[in-house]
Parts: structure tokens; C-alpha cells; sequence
């Protein structure tokens, strides 16, 4: 016999459960319990039932029966239980959407900072969002994962967007669409040939897609992608010094260029003076073109013309010297500001950091990379992604191959990594995470920590973290499924040729057969406190806690290894960028455990396998510490660094940091400071709390923070929890 739930799954028929609901409505009543008549009246009703039953008609018949007998008081205590969690499933609700009504600032309206929940757009994307994160609960969870998230062992990511079937990010193979256009919507697009049209492409793909997915867009190769449009240009520049003179200089066409250095035209003549007149207008035109990319980053919505396109853009390696003028300018760029001198939020720039390309003096974007450290001291961005860590490296990437960049890691900014592929060759490019899902293992450990033998307490930790990833694998693979019944139709741009493989669907077809070359991302949060737990100390602050935390990530990592081999799809292990997740987790295990100290007693659990940010050390220690664990969070990580003071004045700590990250094998990290910007003049500097500006007095000041990968001006829009983390941090010497 099965029963019918409330989400129109079928379960199996269990008549002790109706005799538990039964006794339970019986310890309300001044009579108290009756055993025999509760299991009469559930094998009353399991005789009644020939197949198949719904959850309502099992409790209209309980009810009922209830009532036929002696104890009506019984079904007095039971009806109102019933009407209560009734009421209560729907009050739930109706809170919510009140606190999107009326603009309460919540947990819920200030999930993401970087959207504004508080306009007509964003409520209704609230709206939508709360409406379909039920249905996901009720629906298209199985009971054993429904089970694991109500009880606080497993959260779903972008479960509002589980109905839709998108996925979560992709890196972008632009050349695909700049050398062949587009159709977007009514319009369409030529392939580009100069660096304008192929600037606002890169904007227009990466809003476009935005739009058919729930995570982030990001370009693998930015200065490879678009130096040919800068050689086009300057052509195109030489072609109107032919038609002003009425003379003809093809020659100069493909002539070698060193450099595209803006240089005075003094006392030069002839075919040197119209090169370098050329190249003069062509830096010029780039400039342009790069204040456009990111002015427009910045300022075009999408999903809903609510929130600014989450961008990325991944950039270094190209050594030609078109390449070279796309990674000069989008730092001169970046540099300068954006408006009134605004640090630009997107997109997240990151330097592809290479030895025999740009990271030694005797590399050929050596300068390029000094410079790129100039720019984070002011701007946060570039990040440093490490393409000479072991587990980044590439077996064909070779320095002579004009196309090396399709041997090199790209990343998301957030930190979401997308490399080994078990269904094709090894590569970033027109691929990305289909979904992920993420354990709380700092509940595992305290429910360990009543344990008294030590290895009781760490065995019965292993036991229960294997059979979250066994519930988190099975739900992804759910997930999965759900999104291969999804076609081709639904998502015209991302499907049109960007994804890998796409290009080979028909209109109608689904797309089961090429999103198997994504990735299904396994995370965690709180190691830290999970180590607390479990050994008294973290691991930035105990050699036995560090030791047992690369024990528990290597375990994580080689369990998901044996799921990508059961299921035959490329599951990683993510260390989760948390942000409203972090103060979720604990609220829960608070409640049920109480304010254990530095464990549950902070309004948040520490993100993946970092160290507290409350505790103190030095930068290297810091590094020392977390870099083992980035070989194997393969789905992704980040080292991240507070510095304290104005950075501008001495970018050589920036490069001091990026040489940790080499020196200790680590994959991919940043820097966080702060900056100051007075909204009235422009004023900019790296005080600690400025409130008032010191050169025009104004208090209408914009503080820029990074709040996981990104970056976000003013705190306000933060939820409590990462309020309460950035009060905690501690610079980092």
C-alpha cells in the first residue's frame, strides 16, 4: 500500500505512524493515553485501505473514527493540531511576503547584496523566489533530501530556481559568437570587426545568458578573445589615413607592432608617422572600449532588469601586442574608476597568473602584471588565479600555441572552478556548474562532541559525513535529471553554440546529452568550527586540527571521486562561497544546541576550510594553513587576505601575496581592504569607518567591501550575518 504526501510523492503505507499522531493527540487530553484503542483505529484504517491513499483522506478516517469513539476528547486535541499546522504552513508564508510588501529589511529580501529586493522588479523576483522554494520542498525533493534540509545536515542552492531547469554558470567561448554573430530576441548580430562592436558583443552575451541561468557569466580569455579586433582597428585606422591622402599603405596593414604605446608624433614622417598615428586613434578607441565593457557591466540589468550581470573576466596570458593594449587598458581603465571615480563592482577581474608569461622580471607581461598589482591595491580586482599550481596545469598547454588559451583554467569570480571532464577533453571553455549543494559539517561535529573516546567520536563523524554525501550526490543526480528533460528551445542564447556541444542540437531536442559536461558541485561550511568541535582548536591555531581537517577534505574528496564514477558525471568538491548561508546554518543549530563557544555562539560558520576570520596571524601563516586544502576543492576555493591601511601607496604587498600563492601551491586568491569614496567630490581613501569627507565635509560616503567573491558598496544591503563577520575580521601582516 502507498501513501499520497501533499507534494504528490508516493511513500510507502506505515500504520505506526498513524498510531504515534494518535497517541500524541492523546497526551493533550486530562485521560491521557490508550494504547489499544490507537492501534485499533490504525489497523482499522490500514484493513480499509486496498492501494492507494492520500495523506488528508488517512486524516479525514483517523478523525473520524476518533469521533465514533469514547474519547471525542481525543479528536478534539487531533482536529486542532491539524488546523494549527495548516495554519502554521501557510502563516510561514504569508510572513514572508509581507516582509517583501512592506520592505522589511530580513534574512529574506537581503539574501543577495547585489540586489535591491526593494523595488517592483526586485519584489516580484522576491516574490516569484519565495513561491517556488515551497513547491521545490513539496515536489522535486525526494523525502530523504527533503528530510536532510529540514534538519539542517544539507542546503539546496538557487532551489528557487530548481523549477526552471537552468544551470548555474558558464564560461564563455566568445570567439564563437564574435567571429559568427548572434540572434538575440527580434535582433541579430554580424561578426564583429573592430574592437567597439567587439566590446558591447561581450556585454550583450554575457546579459543575454544571464537571463537563462541562475549563477554567473564569465569569459576565459578576454585578451585573446578580442586582440584580433584590435589589429582590425588599427587597419581600419590606416585605411583612413589612405582615403585623407588618397595614397595606398597595405604595407602597413600586418607590419609588426612592439607595443600599442600612445606616443607623441613629434618630428616622425612618412610611414612612421601614420603607423604611429594609427596606433595613437587605435589606444585610443580600446580605452573606449573598455570604459564601455564596464561601464555597461555595471549599469545593465538582467533577470528582470533587477540586478547587474555577476561577470567575470579572466585575463594575463595573452603575450602578442594587441593582446597586451586589451589587458593595459582594461587595467587603465579599472584604475581610473568608473563615473565619479566609483571602484568598479563588475565584472570581477582575474589575473591568469603564469611563470614564463607574466610573472617573472624577465616575462614578457612582466609590467602588465606590476601594474595589474597597482590596480588591486586601489581596486580589489584583478584576484590572482595560480595556472602554475599542480592541479591547474595543462599536459598540452604550450607557450608557442596561439590558441594556448584553450589549455588554461579560467574561473568564476565567486571562486567556481570547471577544468577535468570525464565526457570530453580537459578545458574551462563553454562550460560551467550545472547545480550544487552544500553539508554542514560543523553539525556533524557537534553532535559528536558528547563522545568521550576520541576515536568513537571521530569515526561516528565519518559515518554520518558519508551519509550526507550520499543524500547530496543522490539529490544532485535528481537535479540533474530534472534539467536533462529540459530542450534546447529554453535557452536560445546559452544553447545557441556557448555551451559545449550545443550547436549540434536540434530546436526541439533535449539537452541531456551536453550538459553532462558541467559540473555537480559537493560543498561544505564551517570546517573550522566543525574542528572546534571535534579537537577544542581550529586548524589555523592546532597542528592536530589541522591535520584532522585535511583528513576530513581528502575523505570529501575521494568519497565524490567514487560518486563521479558511480553516476558517470563530473562531481567536485566546492568550498562553498557562502553568503546568505552562513547565518542559516547557525540560527538552526542554535536553536536546537544552544550558544557553544566559537562554535554556534556568532551569527555565522566560517566560509569552507578558512580560517576564522577573528583569528589573528600572519599572512603566511594564513596561507600556510589553507593552502593544502585548494588541491582538493577542485569544484573551487579562494585565499583571501584584510589588509590593513591604504594599499595604493605600497602595491608590493600585493605581489608579496600573489608570491605566497606560488610558493604554497595554492589555486586562486585576493586581496580585501577598504575604500572609501565621497559621493559629493570624489574624495577616495582607506580610512576605517569614515562617516565624514575630509576635503568637502559631505557624510554621503560609499564604502566599497568584498562580501564572498564580489564586491558590494555600502553594508547595508548585507544580511546580519555577514555584518556580524565583517565586524569580526582581522588584518592579516
Amino acid at each position: 500500500m502507498n501513501v499520497i504526501k501533499r507534494d504528490g510523492r508516493l511513500i510507502q503505507f506505515d500504520k505506526a505512524k498513524i498510531t504515534d499522531a494518535i497517541l500524541k493527540a492523546m497526551n493533550h487530553t486530562m485521560k491521557g493515553l490508550d494504547v489499544n484503542l490507537a492501534k485499533k483505529i490504525s489497523q482499522d484504517i490500514t484493513d480499509s485501505v486496498d492501494d492507494t491513499i492520500s495523506v488528508e483522506e488517512i486524516q479525514d478516517l483517523v478523525e473520524n473514527k476518533l469521533m465514533a469513539s469514547k474519547r471525542k476528547d481525543v479528536a478534539r486535541e487531533y482536529i486542532i493540531y491539524r488546523n494549527k499546522r495548516n495554519i502554521a504552513r501557510g502563516r510561514k508564508q504569508y510572513d514572508i511576503y509581507m516582509d517583501i510588501v512592506n520592505a522589511v529589511s530580513s534574512d529574506v529580501t537581503r539574501e543577495n547584496a547585489n540586489m535591491n529586493a526593494d523595488t517592483p522588479a526586485g519584489m516580484m523576483m522576491k516574490f516569484a523566489s519565495e513561491s517556488s522554494k515551497p513547491f521545490v520542498d513539496d515536489c522535486l525533493l525526494s523525502e530523504q533530501a527533503a528530510s536532510y534540509v529540514a534538519n539542517n545536515y544539507i542546503h539546496v542552492h538557487d532551489k528557487d530556481y530548481y523549477p526552471t531547469k537552468s544551470l548555474t554558470c558558464i564560461q564563455h567561448p566568445l570567439d564563437y559568437i564574435l567571429n559568427n554573430g548572434f540572434k538575440a530576441g527580434h535582433g541579430s548580430s554580424r561578426p564583429a570587426k573592430r574592437i567597439e562592436t567587439a566590446s558591447i558583443i561581450g556585454c550583450i552575451s554575457m546579459e543575454q545568458i544571464q537571463n537563462e541561468m541562475h549563477g554567473g557569466q564569465s569569459i576565459p580569455a578576454f585578451d585573446f578573445y578580442l586582440a584580433p579586433y584590435v589589429r582590425l582597428t588599427y587597419i581600419e585606422e590606416i585605411k583612413k589615413i589612405e582615403q585623407l591622402l588618397s595614397e595606398n599603405h597595405e604595407d602597413l596593414y600586418n607590419i609588426e607592432i612592439e607595443d600599442y604605446i600612445e606616443t607623441p608624433l613629434g618630428d616622425l614622417a612618412g610611414k612612421d608617422r601614420y603607423k604611429q598615428q594609427a596606433i595613437n586613434n587605435t589606444v585610443k578607441r580600446v580605452h573606449q572600449s573598455m570604459e564601455a565593457f564596464i561601464h555597461n557591466m555595471n549599469t545593465i540589468h538582467s533577470r528582470g532588469g533587477n540586478q547587474v550581470v555577476f561577470s567575470s573576466i579572466n585575463y594575463g596570458t595573452d603575450t602578442s601586442s594587441e593582446g597586451r593594449c586589451i589587458i593595459r587598458e582594461i587595467l587603465t581603465s579599472t584604475y581610473k574608476g568608473v563615473g565619479n571615480n566609483e571602484t568598479p563592482i563588475f565584472p570581477i577581474q582575474i589575473w591568469k597568473k603564469k611563470r614564463g608569461i607574466n610573472y617573472l622580471p624577465e616575462d614578457r607581461n612582466y609590467d602588465l602584471y606590476k601594474f595589474a598589482c597597482k590596480v588591486t591595491a586601489k581596486r580589489f580586482f584583478p584576484n590572482f588565479l595560480n595556472l602554475d599550481a599542480t592541479y591547474n596545469q595543462h599536459e598540452l598547454w604550450d607557450i608557442n600555441d596561439p590558441k594556448r588559451f584553450e589549455y588554461e583554467l579560467a574561473t568564476m569570480g565567486c571562486r567556481t572552478r570547471v577544468f577535468e571532464n570525464r565526457h570530453g577533453r580537459k578545458s574551462t571553455i563553454g562550460r560551467g556548474n550545472l547545480s550544487f549543494s552544500t553539508i554542514n559539517i560543523v553539525k556533524l561535529g557537534i553532535e559528536c562532541m558528547e563522545l568521550q573516546d576520541k576515536k568513537e567520536k571521530i569515526n561516528t563523524f565519518f559515518k554520518n559525513l558519508q551519509k550526507c554525501i550520499d543524500t547530496i550526490a543522490e539529490q544532485l543526480y535528481d537535479r540533474y535529471k530534472f534539467q536533462c528533460t529540459a530542450y534546447k528551445k529554453q535557452f536560445p542564447m546559452l544553447m545557441s553554440g556557448m555551451w559545449q556541444d550545443s550547436d549540434k542540437l536540434s530546436r526541439n531536442d533535449t539537452v541531456e546529452n551536453v550538459i553532462k559536461h558541467g559540473t555537480l558541485g559537493i560543498g561544505f561550511i564551517g570546517l573550522a568550527e566543525a574542528l572546534i568541535a571535534l579537537t577544542g582548536k581550529h586548524h589555523g591555531e592546532s597542528e592536530e586540527a589541522q591535520e584532522l581537517g585535511l583528513q576530513i577534505i581528502k575523505f570529501m574528496f575521494e568519497k565524490i571521486k567514487e560518486k563521479s564514477d558511480f553516476y558517470n558525471l563530473n562531481f567536485s568538491l566546492l568550498a562553498t562561497p557562502a553568503e546568505g548561508l552562513s547565518g542559516k546554518f547557525v540560527k538552526k543549530d542554535r536553536k536546537q544546541f544552544g550558544a557553544i563557544k566559537n562554535i554556534t555562539d556568532r551569527e555565522y560558520y566560517t566560509n569552507s576550510s578558512h580560517v576564522p576570520v577573528w583569528y589573528k596571524c600572519s599572512i603566511e601563516h594564513k596561507a600556510k594553513v589553507e593552502a593544502p586544502y585548494h588541491e582538493f576543492e577542485r569544484g573551487g576555493h579562494i585565499f583571501y587576505v584584510e589588509l590593513d591601511g591604504d594599499a595604493t601607496h605600497n602595491p608590493s604587498v600585493i605581489m608579496q601575496t600573489v608570491d605566497l600563492i606560488d610558493k604554497y601551491n595554492m589555486g586562486y586568491g585576493s586581496v580585501n581592504h577598504t575604500r572609501n569614496r565621497c559621493k559629493e567630490c570624489g574624495y577616495e581613501d582607506s580610512a576605517e569607518n569614515m562617516i565624514k569627507c575630509p576635503e568637502c565635509g559631505s557624510t554621503d560616503i560609499d564604502t566599497i567591501q568584498r562580501i564572498t567573491g564580489y564586491l558590494v558598496g555600502g553594508v547595508d544591503s548585507w544580511n546580519d550575518a555577514k555584518k556580524a563577520e565583517l565586524r569580526d575580521r582581522v588584518t592579516h601582516n
